[in-house]
């Protein structure tokens, strides 16, 4: 079996910087047309002239005649200016605006702590260039629990916001809840969309602990009970163009996530249109994996569609065990497992 479709692109990517963005990018430029980069480096591209920078750097990294491009973000903080959001704009180089709570995941450190009391001049000004923010959805606050900090921020943070704002568009990244999957439904279409993960597709919260605590299976927004993954499935297979493909592959070195305070993130790049087709084959609907990969995400940001092809074989083949480079190496998600379907580019 066989299937031809559009060439996706991946609208929520961390592609590092240095050795580790060398190593890495190869598996996202031979999948993906465009991606969404994501600005939680070190330091964090506060700036359009740091977007720009770092733009160039992921170009120079990418392999001989590779036509992979990159779509830059700015990291939203207490302090970004309404000006920066018109040079963002007038650069044609950003795409976005990622807001982090402060201390939500990797690199959040630097991220909004009061974005009602402290952001608001910034986020009119991307309603009026019309630059969409890109939520991590998630609440800090230590009192509420781990599993519920996705619908706490929805219910007090982003429907409040939306509330405020209504054309200011908005991506809710890697949703991971039916409560995300009802909130995203409720708004109003081509205004507020979602982007959902191979991980939280394929995996719940048994993934981290079967055999043993599974360091490789955690990231953040964490994996979700049974009931949640299955509300993620049925929306991305129903043909909704609510939703579409953004891996969050998420690359770290093994001993930083092999250790006794293990970093959140799986790096799903190698196997990420693999793992898509498996989702959409199981829930009899292969005949809308090309909205979900290739063309919702492109409405959504107002960009043209992608020209060209990628096949799609049921052609099983073994993820390595793991991606080695100057310093150390990564384990991929399925590491060491067979996947049915194999991508290739015409």
């Amino acid at each position: 079996m066989e299937l031809t479709i559009t060439r996706p692109d991946d609208w929520h990517l961390h592609l590092r910087d240095g050795d580790l963005l060398k190593c890495v990018i190869p598996h996202s430029a031979r999948q993906f047309g465009r991606a969404i980069v994501m600005p939680n480096v070190k330091p964090p591209i506060t700036t359009t002239a740091a977007a720009v920078a770092y733009r160039e750097s992921i170009l120079t990294a990418l392999p001989a005649g590779s036509d992979f491009t990159p779509l830059m973000t700015l990291y939203l903080t207490d302090t970004t200016s309404p000006n920066e959001i018109k040079l963002a704009r007038k650069s044609g180089a950003v795409y976005g605006v990622k807001l982090y709570p402060a201390g939500a995941t990797t690199n959040s450190q630097n991220g909004v702590t009061d974005i009602f009391g402290k952001c608001l001049p910034v986020l009119e000004q991307m309603v009026e260039q019309n630059i969409p923010l890109l939520v991590h959805g998630e609440v800090t606050d230590p009192d509420v629990d781990i599993f519920d900090r996705e619908k706490v921020f929805i219910d007090t943070i982003l429907q409040p916001l939306i509330q405020r704002l209504p054309l200011l568009k908005v991506v809710m990244e890697h949703i991971t809840t039916a409560d995300a999957v009802r909130f995203v439904e409720s708004c109003k279409e081509g205004f507020v969309a979602a982007t959902v993960t191979p991980q939280h597709l394929l995996l719940n919260r048994n993934s981290i602990f079967q055999g043993g605590l599974q360091p490789h299976n955690y990231c953040l927004p964490v994996l979700k009970r049974e009931i949640h993954r299955q509300a993620i499935v049925s929306a991305v297979t129903s043909g909704s163009k609510r939703f579409f493909l953004g891996t969050d592959s998420a690359p770290h070195e093994r001993r930083n996530k092999e250790c006794p305070c293990g970093c959140a993130g799986i790096f799903n790049a190698p196997v990420a249109l693999s793992a898509y087709a498996k989702v959409f084959e199981e829930a009899g609907a292969l005949d809308k994996l090309e909205a979900f990969t290739s063309f919702n995400g492109p409405d959504f940001y107002g960009l043209p569609r992608n020209t060209s092809k990628i096949k799609l074989s049921k052609n099983p083949w073994k993820v390595p065990d793991s991606y080695s480079f100057s310093f150390g190496e990564i384990i991929p998600m399925y590491a060491g497992k067979t996947l049915e379907w194999k991508p290739s580019v015409f």
